[in-house]
């Protein structure tokens, strides 16, 4: 039930939360966390992090680790707090209204479509190697697609019977994750170590040291990263959520960061040298690790880097079915969708409609599509979104309506603003090129917004209530297309990055004001 200053609101949920099962302890969730997060991110993250800002790509995935950590602990605080299935689409829209809330909704639902559609395309890129002809001239071919939808169909399948189920197997899926890129590791060191490649190609960061920004979001290392969100997005089926999530979530994370890191230095020092000779931007691979190893006569290895290929991102895939059809549920709880979506399938405790709806959208978006790297630069840029929306929202909370928070994260007067301007961070070095497509979307969206609902709200109070979204999306445009990420460079670096940071604590403070008068009214 929502919660206001002055008490709680009593109108029933439109959802169907008491059919949920709490069938999720640690072990699941974080079985749920790591297999959310390893899958065709380490496969790609290290080669097009390379790629992008050469050997400085390390320092990629050491921001983006400590920028998604902040960014965790405030949705672990919001999570454990009160459990919400999808919590991160029904917070915003609690704290701060329905056009806070049917954005993030809209959002939502693309990214985990996004997510599902890029996670097949990444198998069907490795599977080429066993069945030529799905995969071609760097693009998925027409029987690629297809291959990709019906290994989502698959998924989908396994995750129709409920989530005891889920968590079971993914458990089992999660330890061979784990265990083939910490092979990987071990073998291509042994086999070829050439520390020389930090000065060869161009120096240590041959791009500049604004690449190294650039490529969190525009090389997949966000994307690589993320998915620890998947927990907290299925708290309300969690044993004990308050002790698990927030522990879950961490050590999935940590582990997933120093994952990362080792691949990233490893890739680095396992190329050959002489194939630098054009720098790294002239390295084409479309298998990295797979093409690496047999480049390096390791036929075992590539092996089972190909065999892997199909079954750590399909595993990946399985985790965001399920903690997407938790989204889209939410979704539909907050009347962005239509409510027949926020059902729950009494018997298996599954939002079925809402993943059904999901794998039609993810077909939708695969089908076009040429391959992963397409759609991962804007799964990255709409995840940041959802989190810094989740941010105002427990700003809101801690001011107007501090039960809803768990009381577990110390700080948090510290942390949310800070998570909202490094969330803003990260959207700005997405690279001019990606946000000149998805926030003109996100701010056509508003338009749909009024024109669906205004004939059930007061357009002008909403429009108050979220003017500072609107503000929000559009000095982000703005000052995307006036920096150094891609933009005219009107305002160079670093002078761009520190004036997102001060417009981003503006906005924080406006929206946080916005959300505790909607609370208080």
């Amino acid at each position: 039930m929502t919660a206001t200053a002055t008490g709680p609101d009593t109108r029933p949920e439109p959802g169907q939360d008491a059919n949920l099962k709490r069938d999720l302890g640690y072990w699941s969730l974080t079985g749920v966390a790591c297999g959310g997060i390893i899958g065709s991110g380490w496969l790609f993250g290290s080669f097009y992090g390379a790629q992008a800002a050469g050997p400085a790509a390390v320092i990629s995935w050491v921001i983006g680790g400590a920028a998604l950590t902040l960014v965790a602990l405030v949705l672990i605080e919001l999570g454990a707090g009160r459990p919400e299935a999808g919590g991160m689409v029904r917070w915003p829209f609690i704290a701060n209204g329905p056009l806070a809330g049917t954005l993030i909704g809209w959002t939502m639902l693309l990214a985990v479509a996004s997510t599902m559609a890029a996670q097949a395309s990444a198998i069907v890129q490795y599977a080429n190697r066993y069945l030529p002809g799905l995969y071609e001239d760097e693009a998925l071919t027409l029987r690629g697609r297809f291959a990709g939808v019906g290994l989502l169909l698959v998924l989908v399948i396994l995750n129709w019977f409920g989530v005891r189920l889920f968590a079971r197997l993914n458990l089992l899926v999660t330890a061979v994750k784990v265990l083939v890129p910490v092979l990987t590791i071990v073998a291509l060191l042994v086999s070829s170590f050439h520390p020389g490649n930090i000065s060869a190609g161009g120096g240590f960061a041959p791009y500049g040291w604004s690449a190294s920004l650039t490529a969190i979001a525009g090389a997949g290392i966000i994307y690589a990263i993320d998915g620890f969100a998947s927990p907290i997005e299925l708290s309300a089926e969690a044993k004990n959520p308050r002790r698990d999530i927030p522990r879950a979530v961490l050590t999935a994370i940590g582990l997933a960061v120093l994952l990362n890191i080792v691949l990233q230095l490893t890739f680095v020092f396992a190329v050959p040298t002489e194939s630098l000779g054009d720098g790294w931007r002239g390295l084409t691979f479309a298998s990295p690790f797979g093409e690496l190893a047999l480049l390096l006569n390791l036929s075992w290895l590539a092996a089972v880097v190909y065999a892997d290929a199909v079954f750590s991102p399909g595993g990946s895939t399985y985790v965001a079915v399920a903690a997407g059809s938790r989204e889209t549920y939410a979704v539909a709880k907050n009347e962005a969708l239509p409510r027949w979506f926020a059902g729950v399938s009494e018997r298996s405790g599954v939002p079925r409609r809402a993943m059904a709806l999901n794998f039609a959208l993810s077909v939708v978006i695969l089908l076009p599509s040429s391959g992963w790297r397409d759609l991962i630069t804007v799964v990255g840029t709409l995840a940041l979104l959802t989190y810094a929306l989740c941010s105002v929202a427990a700003g809101t909370f801690r001011e107007a309506a501090p039960e809803r928070l768990a009381g577990w994260v110390r700080g948090l007067g510290w942390i949310a603003p800070a998570g909202f301007v490094v969330a803003s961070e990260l959207v700005h070095w997405s690279d001019w090129e990606n946000l000149r497509i998805a926030l003109p979307e996100l701010l056509a969206a508003v338009l749909l917004f009024a024109v669906l609902r205004r004939r059930d709200l007061d357009l002008r109070a909403e429009l108050r209530t979220g003017a500072w979204l609107l503000g929000y999306l559009v000095w982000l445009l703005v000052m995307s297309g006036l920096g150094s990420f891609g933009g005219m460079n009107l305002i160079p670096a670093p002078w761009d990055t520190v004036a997102v940071a001060l417009s981003a604590l503006a906005t924080y403070r406006w929206g946080v004001r916005s959300g505790v008068a909607h609370l208080r009214r």
